[in-house]
């Protein structure tokens, strides 16, 4: 698969936490050959856990691994400091994001890490994110720790 690819498979996820009611903001875990291991959505709407985000939901979904060195982590958005820590934690060393123009996560601590970050600038994920947040900015600021 292209990263592209694996970007559209990450849409689909952000497309199901929209259609439970969520944000819609999708993950995957990819192996080197391309093949999806994990997948993930913000839950955080329909759980109530503040802290499951796409990201953090699809490693969750990964399992107990031990190649995490050796995956790719895909997400529609870019990903906050809670779900860059996490795929820090676990030395995935290639991220690729639809999009950082509607959130700007903690892409310079990927950098600080030697970790590949490729943004896709992809339409459609700043179509979906930009229309969520128009629609439900208080949900949005709610995902993002900013009070009311």
């Amino acid at each position: 698969m292209t990263d592209q690819d694996l970007l559209n498979e990450a849409i689909k996820e952000a497309e199901r936490g929209l259609a439970e009611g969520g944000l819609p903001i999708g993950s995957i875990l990819a192996n080197s050959s391309g093949q999806i291991i994990a997948r993930g959505h913000n839950l955080r709407v329909q759980t109530g856990d503040p802290t499951a985000h796409a990201e953090t939901v699809c490693i969750r979904n990964a399992g107990r691994r031990r190649d995490w060195h050796t995956l790719t982590l895909v997400s529609t958005l870019s990903p906050c400091i809670m779900c860059t820590g996490t795929s820090l934690l676990y030395k995935i060393p290639r991220v690729i994001i639809g999009e950082n123009q509607n959130f700007r996560g903690a892409e310079e601590l990927f950098a600080q890490h030697n970790v590949q970050l490729i943004n896709l600038n992809d339409p459609a994920c700043v179509k979906l994110m930009a229309d969520f947040i128009e629609k439900h900015p208080d949900l949005w600021n709610e995902d993002i720790g900013i009070p009311s």
